[in-house]
């Protein structure tokens, strides 16, 4: 081992191997970064304003922020959604358009509330369309999410029925909605209006899972790495024991060549 080849292969070994425990790191502090949730201040009620944008995609970093937003709301284009859980409990949803007034004007759908059945939801419905002050400006608290996809009704269900709050679908169903901006993503009001109990809507799940494959990928460079320096270990083994060989047979064949040297040697006279 102390030859000098051999500790030059050792040194190359070694280098390798540093190499391979590098690149291991490397993917163990990617699945770390990947893993690591940025804490986001979803229940600090902030201004609507600024936050979306008409007509762009829901950013990743609004949904399911709270946020206060002031507007307008427009008679006539409250709809009812089915089907949405409180609680584990599924229900309605009478949601409404308001026209927002501060920041970049655009129809943003509001939840109002939930109710347990449908009839209720109707009535609420009735009451807020037939209030006053729909035309003023009003300001309402409630969490941001983005627009969730169209559902087609069931073949022998109400062809007209919602389960979702699509944005895409609602815009079809405002009177007189023209290619004004809207908002993709609907806000669920904190505060109810009369006749619907509060939606449930809490704050955002924030998750930390590790990515396994790229710690499947640091193992496996760990045991290169590993097998460099057993690589190194078996060639000088094999080196000695090579060597070892040579030289058992070359004292064998040295042996070998005295015995037939005597046997042929001068015989003694008698």
């Amino acid at each position: 081992m102390l030859r000098p080849r051999w500790v030059l292969a050792l040194l190359l070994a070694l280098g390798i191997a540093a190499a391979f425990a590098a690149l291991g790191q490397w993917q163990v502090e990617r699945a770390v970064v990947q893993a690591t949730v940025e804490e986001r201040p979803t229940e600090e009620i902030r201004p609507f304003s600024g936050l979306a944008v008409p007509d762009e995609p829901t950013e990743q970093s609004a949904t399911g922020q709270m946020v206060e937003v002031s507007g307008t709301f427009v008679p006539g284009d409250t709809v009812i959604v089915e089907g949405r859980l409180n609680d584990g409990v599924a229900g309605f949803w009478p949601v409404a358009h308001l026209e927002v007034t501060d920041g970049q004007a655009g129809g943003l759908p509001v939840a109002l509330g939930w109710a347990a059945d449908e009839q209720a939801a109707r009535d609420a419905v009735d009451r807020f369309d037939a209030g006053g002050g729909l035309t003023e400006v009003v300001t309402v608290t409630g969490r941001f999410l983005p627009s969730e996809a169209p559902v087609v009704p069931d073949e022998d269900g109400d062809p007209f029925a919602m389960t979702t709050v699509a944005v895409a679908q609602l815009i079809n169903l405002w009177a007189d909605y023209d290619d004004r901006p809207v908002y993709f993503g609907y806000v669920t009001a904190a505060e109810p209006v009369e006749g619907l109990d509060a939606i449930s809507s809490p704050a955002p799940e924030q998750s930390v899972e590790l990515n396994w494959l790229n710690i499947f990928y640091a193992v496996e460079w760990v045991v290169f790495a590993g097998f460099a320096v057993y690589l190194w270990y078996r060639l000088v083994r094999d080196a000695v024991e090579r060597e070892r060989e040579e030289a058992a047979e070359a004292e064998a064949e040295a042996e070998a060549d005295s015995g037939r040297a005597e046997a042929v040697g001068p015989k003694s006279e008698s």
